[in-house]
């Protein structure tokens, strides 16, 4: 009987000591959500939510989406100022336009001269106003029959200058600073001049003719019925042997899917905007950046996000994920991004610009916080919702 208490304290000490080994399994917070339906077909979604443990805590995350139903409800897609480069908030576009709400949507140029100008595929209006940036992932908007469709895909571009029966020389890019040797378009959309410096030749085109020779000179007005050829080191050694005033110029432009099956469908869109990288395709996780030439850093660091996808139901869906302020949001990497698109039904999705640029407006409020010091940043370019 003298062993029986040391035996059972043994065996308490090893109980004991067996569950202070064991690691707490971490456990989800219960979501803080709630809904409102803005407009038929038009329903806003609010999130909370974060994963707690005792020795660690992931999250929280603060989400934000539009869940839109396009047979009830329609979308515009429109840049800052109305031009193709300039930024402005998007509060100030969705007053402007009087969208019930808006987020913001592609990459831009944040500094310098063309700050505002699109970097990636800019359609508007049937308009290209930007060529794509590493054939990069797009959303487009069709119209027909009063109705829309918004599909998804990579665009690329192709663009040339022909002169005569045959010389022809590459266009490197529209509405953009130019580079060394390189030739870029300028089109009535973009602003009143070429915002250029006056290290390359600009060349005037009205209605299909050459009007204007001006070498070293820059910022060359855009005729309302023509376009400006501006050209530097190798480019504009071409140009100054092939044109002359008087010379009968054509130009080509060319933006498709890199899909071929969806050229035809892609033909039909009237607006599109670049983004990148995909997010999902077929329903299944697809993040295609090494392709796109986008860093691993920027997938898998969490950032403050914005993404717009495509759901089983046919409805589509404008999501933003606050992030860079501990406590309230830390940002979703993208594959974290791409699972809460999944948990909600997403069958395509790509992801648009983010961190300080994540902005959703609603009735002319923000709904979700921008991570910059200074609020709402303003961007190129924007999503309005509309209701019917």
């Amino acid at each position: 009987m003298i062993f029986r208490p040391i035996i059972l304290l043994v065996l308490l000490a090893a109980t004991i000591s067996t569950h202070a080994q064991e690691p707490s399994a971490p456990s989800r917070n219960p979501d803080a959500s709630k809904s409102e339906i803005l407009a038929p077909g038009i329903e806003h979604i609010q999130i909370t939510r974060g994963y707690k443990s005792d020795k660690e805590v992931t999250g929280p995350w603060f989400i934000n989406m539009l869940r839109i139903d396009l047979t009830k409800a329609r979308l515009r897609m429109v840049h800052a100022l109305d031009e193709a480069v300039g930024l402005e908030t998007v509060s100030s576009i969705a007053t402007r336009y009087g969208a019930l709400a808006a987020v913001n949507s592609g990459y831009f140029r944040t500094t310098g001269t063309y700050r505002g100008d699109s970097v990636g595929v800019e359609v508007m209006n049937g308009k290209l106003l930007s060529e794509s940036n590493h054939n990069r992932a797009a959303v487009g908007l069709i119209e027909m029959n009063g109705t829309q469709q918004v599909i998804f895909g990579h665009v690329k571009f192709a663009g040339r200058i022909i002169v005569g029966r045959g010389l022809n020389h590459e266009i490197n890019g529209l509405n953009r600073p130019r580079a060394e040797n390189e030739l870029i378009i300028f089109t009535p959309e973009f602003h009143r001049t070429t915002l250029t410096d006056p290290n390359g030749l600009e060349i005037i085109v009205r209605s299909g003719r050459v009007t204007e020779l001006r070498d070293e000179k820059g910022g060359a007005q855009i005729p309302p019925d023509g376009y400006v050829i501006s050209a530097g080191g190798t480019a504009r050694q071409w140009v100054l042997e092939k044109l002359r005033v008087g010379a009968l110029v054509r130009m080509s432009l060319t933006w498709s899917p890199t899909e071929m099956d969806q050229t035809q469908l892609w033909k039909q869109a009237t607006n599109v905007i670049g983004g990148g990288p995909q997010l999902i395709k077929n329903a299944r996780i697809d993040i295609t950046n090494a392709a796109e030439k986008i860093a691993p850093a920027f997938v898998n660091d969490g950032h403050p996000r914005t993404a717009i996808a495509k759901l089983k139901s046919g409805q589509l869906l404008l999501v933003t994920v606050d992030g860079r302020q501990p406590g309230e949001s830390i940002g979703m990497s993208l594959t974290m991004l791409a699972d809460l698109l999944i948990e909600f039904g997403a069958v395509e999705a790509i992801n648009l610009d983010g961190g300080g640029s994540t902005t959703m407006v609603i009735k002319n409020k923000l709904v979700n916080k921008p991570s910059d010091a200074t609020g709402e940043r303003p961007v190129s370019d924007a999503i309005l919702v509309y209701a019917r």
